[in-house]
């Protein structure tokens, strides 16, 4: 029999940080329908006729403070996962990274899996959390490709893996080093996501942002909700480091335009946190499971600058995932459940 088939996918970097590169990386970013989820006209004005243009040059500087000798952290690590996943799973499996959007691209990703006659495919998107613009985005590419083969193999998605417990013990691990207990306050910051996002995966139509704690609690009506995953993975994280409930924060980054976005964001909460005289903060971002533009430079630098504008000391951030090897082990425990 032939080889099982794994496909990792991450969201995407630019080929490099120049300002062309960065530009063709937002435009097929944000050019995806379930990332900004409005008719294909608006969206193509908005895209390409206000946010690239704008946007392109001052990311390019962005990602010119995080770029070192080995390129994009987020694709380096990435890449070292699937190495180290391989070297797991052994020769009975082939294992192949993929980005959802630009290089290694999920067509370059299914064609080499194609070409190594494997038996079946597992693809783990990797993003804990489900969210149509993440999770769903990849599903849906990489089912639009797979349908115009002539042969289609057996395939599987992992949905979310939010509760994993060897991703919260090895989150929690991270945090050890830093003595959480030393901080004045936790924070669980989130990739944030528009309301109406949130409110298109409630199909009831009658829970989504009807009180202000619903998505405190994950239920059998919630499941699939982003927002209550998020808070489920801060609560897991936080029961393994003994965190009372007040003693930590979930927030949400990375506000793209004027629009209501799930709340609270990231910025208020530093404002509200230093208003009350707390003084060093401590962040988790367990919605990557590496290291990024929005770990090492949003929080670690951005909101740093910002708490101490507002009278507040440091910011410091939680490693992610990276090359971990327990987080290799959860994903081993995804492609081989007990």
């Amino acid at each position: 029999m032939g080889k099982k088939g794994i496909l990792l996918v991450n969201l995407g970097t630019p080929d490099s940080p120049e300002v062309s590169d960065v530009r063709t990386y937002l435009d097929e970013f944000l050019m995806d329908e379930r990332v900004i989820d409005i008719n294909a006209f608006q969206r193509t004005l908005l895209v390409k006729g206000i946010i690239v243009p704008f946007r392109s040059p001052k990311t390019s500087k962005l990602y010119k403070e995080i770029w070192d000798e080995n390129g994009s952290p987020l694709l380096y690590y990435s890449k070292i996962q699937a190495a180290m996943l391989q070297e797991k799973l052994g020769e009975e499996y082939q294992v192949e990274l993929a980005m959802r959007y630009q290089n290694p691209s999920i067509a370059s990703g299914l064609d080499r899996l194609k070409a190594g006659l494997v038996e079946s495919i597992q693809v783990i998107p990797l993003f804990p959390q489900y969210a149509s613009a993440s999770t769903g985005s990849v599903i849906q590419k990489v089912m639009e490709l797979v349908s115009k083969w002539q042969t289609v193999p057996p395939i599987s998605f992992i949905n979310s893996f939010h509760d994993n417990e060897l991703m919260i013990d090895t989150f929690a691990e991270n945090a050890q080093k830093y003595q959480p207990e030393s901080y004045d306050q936790i924070l669980f910051s989130f990739h944030g996501l528009p309301e109406r996002q949130l409110k298109k995966c409630d199909h009831t139509g009658q829970h989504c942002l009807k009180k202000d704690d619903c998505c405190s609690t994950l239920t059998n009506v919630n499941k699939f909700c982003y927002s209550a995953q998020c808070h489920d993975t801060a609560r897991l994280i936080a029961k393994r480091l003994n965190i009372p409930a007040e003693k930590y924060s979930v927030c949400f980054q990375s506000r793209l335009g004027k629009e209501p976005w799930v709340q609270p964001y990231t910025s208020d909460v530093l404002k509200e946190l230093a208003e009350k005289g707390k003084k060093r903060l401590l962040v988790f971002c367990p919605a990557f499971v590496a290291d990024c533009l929005e770990t090492l430079y949003e929080v670690s630098v951005e909101y740093h600058e910002e708490f101490r504008a507002l009278g507040g000391e440091e910011v410091q951030l939680v490693a992610s995932l990276n090359d971990d090897p327990k987080f290799i082990d959860a994903l081993v425990e995804m492609v081989k459940p007990s």
